[in-house]
C-alpha cells in the first residue's frame, strides 16, 4: 500500500516538512535527541502546529508523536515570559515523565522550562516549578486540576493545549476532570491538538468540545483506520473465552457494548458471568416477554445499561445510538451475520470498534470473512493479568482522586479519622486484603455508570439485576436443578 493511500489529510493540506526544512534551533534539538530524520507523523503534523490549525492526529504508540508536538512548541513559545503557555494532558504518570524527559532533552539550553505534574509524589517540586515560570506543563488531568483548584497553577497565558492518548484518558474515566480543567482555560483562543490511536464517538465529541473546528490527520506506522469501524480479532483460548472477554472489557472500558452470542443458552451464561464480575450487564433473548424486552432496550438507549448480551435473532432490528463497541463473543456461523453485527457500531460518521473472540480454528473462518468482504482485521492476543492489573489500578486511582477532590470540609474530617488505620493496614501485608476489598467496591461501582458521566443517568444498577451471592453461573447447556 502506497504512502498516499495510508494517509488521510485535512482539506487544504499543508506540505510535509523534512528535517532540513526546520529552523536551525529545532535541527539542533533533533541532533540532541539523535534523530537523523523526522518520523512520518512529525513531518506531516508539525506544519499544522506551526500554522496554528487545530488538529486531531491518529497515530499509534511508538510512531514519534511526542516529537510532533514538542518540536514546534519550542519555536512557538515565548521563553522570556515566565508563565505556562502549553499544557499537555496525559493519562498516566509514566507517560508524563516520559514526555517531560523528551521535552527537556529537546529544549536543551534554550531556556524553555518544563514540569511533570502527577499524583503519588510531593507537591513541593511542582510548586517550585510553577513559581519559576514553567513554560510547558505535562500532567494527568487529576493532578493538573488539583493545582488549578489550589490556585498554584494559572492558565491565563496558555496558547497551546495538547491531549496525548486521548482515547486512553477517556477509558480511564478522566472526562469529569477534563471538563473541570476546561473551566480554567483562558477566554482568548487556544490552539488544540489531540493525539489518539483511535477516534471513537466519545473522543470525537471531546475534540469538538476543546478544539476549534479541528481537522483530521490519520497516519499510523502499521495500519490506518480510515473507515468508520475498526475490526479486531482477539485470540481466545477455548476454555478461557469468558475470562478473555472480562479482561478485554476491563482494558477497553467501552462506553457501551452489544455482545453477540450464537445461542440463548450462551447469552444467559455470559450475562451471569459478567454480572458476577461486577459489570452492568443484561440479556436480550427471544424468551423474554415483549414488555421486558422493551424495558431492557429503554435502559440501553437512555445510557443506564452499558453491556447488552444478545443473539442475532433477539438483536434484529435494534438501533442503539452512540454504540461504541460490538463484541462477538462467538463468531457467527453465517458470514453475512458478521457484517450485520459489526454494522451496529461506527454509525453517523463516528468510529466504532468491532471485536471478535476466536480460537485457532475459528480464526480461519474470520480470515475468510475478511477476504470476502474486504475487511482488514487487527490481530490481538488475550490481555495478560499484569496488563489488566495496571490499567484497573490506574483507573481506580483516578476515580478515587476525583471523589476526594469533591469532598466538603466535614467529609474530609471524617476521612482523616481513618488515615492512621489506612497506613497501618497498608504496612501490614496480611491486612492488605481489607483495602483491596474496598478498592474493588469502588471499581465495581464505576462499572455501573456510563464512561461519559455527563451523557446519561449515572444511577447504579438495581440490586435485583445482580446475581445473588453464592450463585455460580450456569455453564452452557447445563439445565436448572429441580427444586426438592
Amino acid at each position: 500500500m502506497s504512502e498516499s493511500n495510508r494517509i488521510q489529510e485535512p482539506d487544504n493540506a499543508l506540505p510535509a516538512l523534512a528535517l532540513a526544512d526546520l529552523p536551525p534551533a529545532l535541527r539542533e534539538a533533533c541532533a540532541r535527541a539523535g534523530w537523523a530524520e523526522l518520523m512520518p507523523v512529525q513531518s506531516r503534523a508539525i506544519p499544522y502546529v506551526f500554522a496554528g490549525r487545530d488538529l486531531m492526529i491518529q497515530s499509534r504508540t511508538g510512531s514519534g508523536k511526542t516529537g510532533a508536538f514538542l518540536l514546534p512548541l519550542l519555536e512557538r513559545l515565548d521563553r522570556s515570559r515566565n508563565a505556562t503557555q502549553a499544557l499537555i494532558l496525559v493519562p498516566t504518570r509514566e507517560l508524563a515523565l516520559q514526555v517531560s524527559t523528551e521535552a527537556e532533552l529537546l529544549a536543551g539550553g534554550s531556556g524553555i522550562r518544563t514540569v511533570a505534574v502527577y499524583g503519588g509524589t510531593r507537591y513541593k517540586a511542582q510548586l517550585d516549578a510553577f513559581r519559576e515560570g514553567a513554560h510547558i506543563v505535562i500532567g494527568t488531568p487529576g493532578r493538573v486540576l488539583d493545582h488549578l483548584l489550589r490556585r498554584s497553577l494559572t492558565l491565563e497565558a496558555l496558547s497551546v493545549l495538547v491531549f496525548d492518548e486521548a482515547d486512553r484518558m477517556l477509558s480511564m474515566g478522566f472526562l469529569p476532570d477534563m471538563h473541570r480543567v476546561k473551566s480554567y482555560l483562558p477566554r482568548h483562543r487556544v490552539n488544540g491538538y489531540m493525539f489518539s490511536a483511535t477516534f471513537p464517538f466519545n473522543v470525537m465529541r471531546l475534540a469538538g468540545e476543546f478544539l476549534d473546528h479541528p481537522e483530521t490527520l490519520s497516519l499510523s506506522r502499521d495500519h490506518v483506520h480510515v473507515t468508520d469501524t475498526e475490526h479486531i480479532l482477539v485470540e481466545a483460548p477455548g476454555m478461557m473465552r469468558e475470562r478473555c472477554l472480562v479482561r478485554l472489557l476491563e482494558i477497553e472500558n467501552p462506553q457501551s457494548a452489544l455482545i453477540f452470542c450464537n445461542t440463548k443458552q450462551s447469552v444467559g451464561f455470559l450475562t451471569e458471568v459478567l454480572r458476577r464480575f461486577g459489570f452492568d450487564a443484561d440479556e436480550l433473548s427471544s424468551d423474554l416477554p415483549q414488555r421486558a424486552r422493551e424495558q431492557v432496550l429503554a435502559r440501553v438507549r437512555a445510557g443506564r445499561l452499558r453491556f447488552l448480551v444478545a443473539t442475532d435473532v433477539a438483536a434484529r432490528g435494534i438501533d442503539i445510538p452512540d454504540l461504541s463497541h460490538v463484541i462477538q463473543y462467538e463468531p457467527p456461523e453465517d458470514p453475512e451475520a458478521y457484517v450485520h453485527r459489526a454494522g451496529r457500531t461506527g454509525r453517523a460518521g463516528a468510529q466504532g470498534t468491532a471485536m471478535t473472540l476466536a480460537t485457532g480454528i475459528e480464526e480461519l473462518q474470520i480470515k475468510g470473512i475478511g477476504k470476502r468482504f474486504d475487511i482488514e482485521f487487527v490481530r490481538r492476543g488475550m490481555p495478560t493479568d499484569e496488563e489488566v492489573e495496571t490499567v484497573v489500578g490506574q483507573r481506580v486511582t483516578a476515580l478515587l482522586e476525583q471523589r476526594l477532590r469533591d469532598l466538603g470540609q466535614v467529609e474530609r474530617e471524617r476521612v482523616d479519622r481513618f488515615l492512621p488505620l489506612a497506613r497501618s493496614l497498608a504496612e501490614a501485608g496480611s491486612e492488605a486484603a481489607l483495602l483491596a476489598m474496598l478498592l474493588d467496591d469502588s471499581y465495581v461501582a464505576s462499572l455501573h455508570a456510563p464512561v461519559d458521566a455527563g451523557a446519561a443517568d449515572t444511577a447504579p444498577a438495581r440490586e435485583e439485576q445482580r446475581p445473588r451471592e453464592g450463585r455460580e453461573p450456569r455453564r452452557r447447556g447445563q439445565g436448572r436443578r429441580r427444586r426438592r
